[in-house]
């Protein structure tokens, strides 16, 4: 694994030296496996006379001259660090270095497109990547101008931050090559500079408001132009920056906004000032439900919420990364449910991000939203959950409490206050306390600095008449972190309505719940309705049980609450209880067996149907597996032949069927999709559908390497290499698995996504029997991948190979006794006590599920 940068070098760094400029040159005409690198740094230090170090990873540091100077490479440079000695008090560092291609998705990433071996770059930064392209001080808070320029082949297009000089036009360079030289960029940090170049497709067009021109800017790769769908994705754009423009009261700090949809990328999206990369997953090539294209619209919000929380106003150290990610997270909801189409944007969010955020909070990992990142290996870990879904929850939680408008002021003056700077959470807590007038002191230290997810539960008696006589909200915490938060939430009373059979609100009672217990005194006297919502509106976060009428009520007919967003409160208390062991995995696949197919928001339905799965799968006594499978199954199908021929909810029902069908009348069904014999009215078999048929018969043993690679013909691309993989992978096969192994394990050729989709098809957990023996074979490698690959590429190794599938007593000693005698370092270790619980919790909830 690379050298990483500790929180402490970091500040040491940041209190000697402060960063004016760097002008960067990059060669990418040098061959397939690395490319030139100049970068001059101008910088000034406090100490005159001092040393510190610049990071750059090369295959070759050719010279380096510090103040007309030459360094002696050979003794300063200490793996990608090299050392600076005798620094004035204004400097500049000249670096030439040859760098490296990565297939990893870090760096400066290099795809050649199967379909017409075209050639694709994009740079990925965050978190500390910026240094495998240029010599740099790669830490947030050392901001600097940024001006670059790129030698390419001449039939390319390159994109940075900033507009290039002569745009469309790049000058001219030597024979076969053009020079692209860009304007310079206003201080930023270096994770958010970017380049992307290659013979890109792109369509362009323009937003206008009072603020000014913003030129926008659409790419992906030429093979797939005639799936960019730029109305939508425009329009999209165009309602985000009216919205944020009036929110944040500042008008967008860039040139330009350019949004490149590029293959191979590790994440969703990447928030680069004016140069935003989206993972090329969302230029839809088959059909989509709407529930993609409202998720695919939640993350162009997000990016360009980043443009002011993150790359306008960065956080000084990744301790705070959440002033980066929750604030963009909510934010890009609150842009969604107001200025486009998806209005159901908080019912995506309870069922979605607070999944997400519950999850993640109640591992042995979970850490504070304001996080404890010591090192990049920490910071790294940190993306996840509780940064993202948790802190997102918290700041709805906050905005209930405080007002909207009020914590939109606050945000205004956060920006005037702090543009162009680095900020840390005292500085936001100070903007919102003059904004609301409150004192967020106690809020900060319950909500943000501590660790952990509350639970709460009505408490209550009734009369004879059914009338409340006492009621009070009961607030408990895990002993591990046991915090009582308070909150403020929203408590609806639902009855059935005679005239439409529906449930719904008769009465709402706002109120603030503190502590262990709170008396509900506005609740007394009222009658005790057939469904009680204590988060009614999903104001605050906990996770939220239901009492035993409302329980039975739920179970009996959830699909009669009228309204969106209770009836996903509803589904989620469900779930969290499944996933607690408070509820049978059993009942709670006859729930959604039940009530899926009147489901009308279809991302819940889709998130339910593989909740459902699950549940059979996880959580469930192994024993039903297969009847379990095949009710699943035919509740599934039976969704499929009965919805609207070509609708959402078809498709979504037809990805269900596809990952569960095992049962011979099943498997016939999937055959005649395939083949064209069996078709069902309104299903469109389109080239996603039906490599998820593929991979399907191929799990079970029903296509063999030979028809893999004949569907790979029909659809020689880079996402049909991908899902052959997959499919090869996934045959339950003794030499398929070890060739999956090996690919992975053994060697590291494969790029990150070809070996993402070896992971994906290797871990099947209906092949536990098959796979046991790589239970051992993992704990004996897992430490020296760790060692020796990227961090990014460790990362997932380590999780998507991690033996979930062995649900076993016996593997969760085996995982305890490696934890206990090779103590791995930390970022290692947080991945096998994350495997591990989850192990122990599908075991408790299969005991749940035996019982009587």
């Amino acid at each position: 694994m690379p050298q990483t940068l500790t929180r402490d070098e970091a500040r040491e760094r940041a209190q000697l030296i402060s960063t004016e400029s760097y002008t960067v040159s990059l060669d990418v005409t040098q061959g397939e496996t690395t490319f030139g690198s100049r970068t001059a740094a101008r910088f000034r230090c406090a100490e005159p006379g001092a040393s510190t170090f610049i990071e750059i990873a090369a295959a070759e540091v050719r010279s380096a001259t510090l103040n007309g100077t030459p360094v002696d490479v050979a003794t300063a440079l200490e793996g990608e660090r090299l050392r600076l000695d005798g620094l004035a008090a204004d400097n500049e560092l000249v670096v030439d270095a040859t760098c490296i291609y990565s297939h990893t998705g870090e760096g400066l990433h290099r795809f050649v497109d199967p379909v017409d071996k075209a050639v694709y770059l994009y740079t990925q930064f965050e978190t500390y990547d910026a240094h495998r392209a240029y010599a740099c001080f790669d830490q947030p808070d050392l901001k600097a101008t940024y001006t670059l320029d790129v030698t390419a082949p001449e039939d390319w297009v390159c994109v940075s931050n900033a507009p290039a000089d002569g745009d469309p036009a790049p000058a001219p360079g030597r024979e076969g090559t053009s020079h692209w030289t860009f304007r310079t960029l206003n201080r930023v940090s270096t994770y958010i500079t970017a380049m992307v170049a290659g013979p890109y497709h792109h369509v362009h067009d323009t937003y206008r408001d009072e603020h000014g021109d913003i030129p926008l800017g659409l790419y992906c790769r030429a093979s797939l132009a005639n799936h960019l769908d730029p109305d939508e994705l425009f329009t999209v754009t165009k309602q985000g920056f009216g919205f944020f423009h009036e929110a944040f009261g500042m008008a967008y700090p860039f040139e330009k906004y350019d949004q490149l949809f590029v293959p191979e990328f590790n994440a969703g999206a990447m928030e680069n000032a004016g140069c935003v990369t989206i993972l090329e997953d969302y230029v839809f090539r088959s059909k989509v439900t709407d529930a993609r294209r409202e998720r695919r619209a939640e993350t162009v919000l997000h990016e360009m919420a980043h443009m002011w929380f993150g790359d306008l106003v960065t956080m000084r150290w990744w301790d705070d990364l959440w002033l980066n990610e929750s604030f963009a997270s909510y934010t890009a909801v609150l842009a969604q449910v107001a200025a486009t189409r998806f209005a159901d944007g908080w019912t995506t969010f309870a069922n979605t991000e607070k999944t997400w955020a519950r999850r993640q909070d109640q591992l042995p990992s979970t850490h504070p939203v304001v996080a404890d990142a010591h090192d990049m290996e920490a910071v790294k870990a940190n993306f996840d959950g509780i940064t993202y879904a948790k802190g997102a929850s918290i700041l709805k939680q906050l905005v209930a409490w405080v007002g909207q408008e009020e914590f939109l002021d606050g945000l205004r003056e956060y920006f005037r206050t702090h543009a162009w700077g680095n900020t840390e959470l005292s500085d936001l807590l100070d903007a919102l306390e003059r904004s609301s007038g409150r004192d967020l002191t106690a809020w900060s230290r319950e909500w943000l600095e501590t660790a952990g997810v509350a639970t709460l539960r009505p408490s209550f008696t009734v009369d004879d008449e059914g009338v409340f006589t006492s009621f009070a909200v009961e607030q408990t915490a895990p002993e591990a972190h046991p915090t009582l938060r308070s909150h403020r939430v929203a408590i609806g009373l639902y009855d059935t309505d005679p005239a439409t059979n529906k449930l719904v609100r008769r009465d709402r009672v706002e109120v603030d719940v503190v502590g262990a217990s709170t008396d509900i005194a506005k609740l007394v006297g009222l009658t005790q309705p057939e469904l009680l919502l204590i988060d009614d509106e999903d104001l605050t976060y906990a996770k939220v049980r239901l009492d035993e009428r409302s329980l039975a009520t739920v179970v009996a007919g959830i699909d009669r609450i009228e309204e969106l967003l209770p009836r996903a409160l509803c589904w989620s208390s469900a779930w969290d209880m499944t996933r607690d062991a408070e509820m049978k995995a059993g009942d709670y696949l006859r729930l959604v067996v039940r009530g899926a197919p009147a489901e009308t928001q279809i991302g819940v339905v889709s998130s339910l149907l593989a909740q459902a799965r699950s549940s059979v799968l996880l959580y469930g006594d192994p024993a039903h597996h297969e009847e379990r499978l095949a009710e699943l199954s035919a509740a599934t199908l039976a969704m499929v032949r009965e919805a609207a021929p070509g609708s959402d909810l078809q498709l979504a029902a037809a990805q269900a069927f596809t990952s569960t069908a095992r049962a011979p009348e099943h498997v016939s069904v999937l055959r005649g999709l395939l083949d064209g014999t069996a078709p069902i009215d309104g299903l469109l078999v389109d080239a996603d559908l039906r490599w998820s048929l593929v991979q399907r018969l191929a799990s079970l043993g029903l296509l063999d390497e030979r028809a893999i690679d004949a569907e790979l013909e029909r659809d020689r691309t880079a996402a049909g290499e991908r899902r052959a993989t997959a499919a090869r992978a996934a045959r339950p096969d003794p030499a398929a698995k070890e060739a999956a192994w090996s690919a992975v394990v053994e060697t590291d050729t494969l790029s990150n996504h070809l070996q993402a989709a070896t992971m994906a098809g290797f871990a099947q957990i209906e092949q536990a029997a098959l796979l046991e023996p790589y239970v051992g074979r993992y704990l004996e490698a897992v430490g020296g991948l760790w060692a020796t690959r990227s961090l990014d590429a460790a990362q997932s190794i380590a999780e998507m190979l991690f033996p979930a599938w062995s649900l076993r007593d016996e593997t969760v000693a085996r995982v305890d006794e490696y934890l206990r005698e090779v103590n791995p370092q930390s970022g290692l270790r947080r991945v096998l006590i994350e495997g591990r619980d989850g192990l122990a919790r599908a075991l408790r909830a299969q005991a749940r599920d035996r019982q009587a």
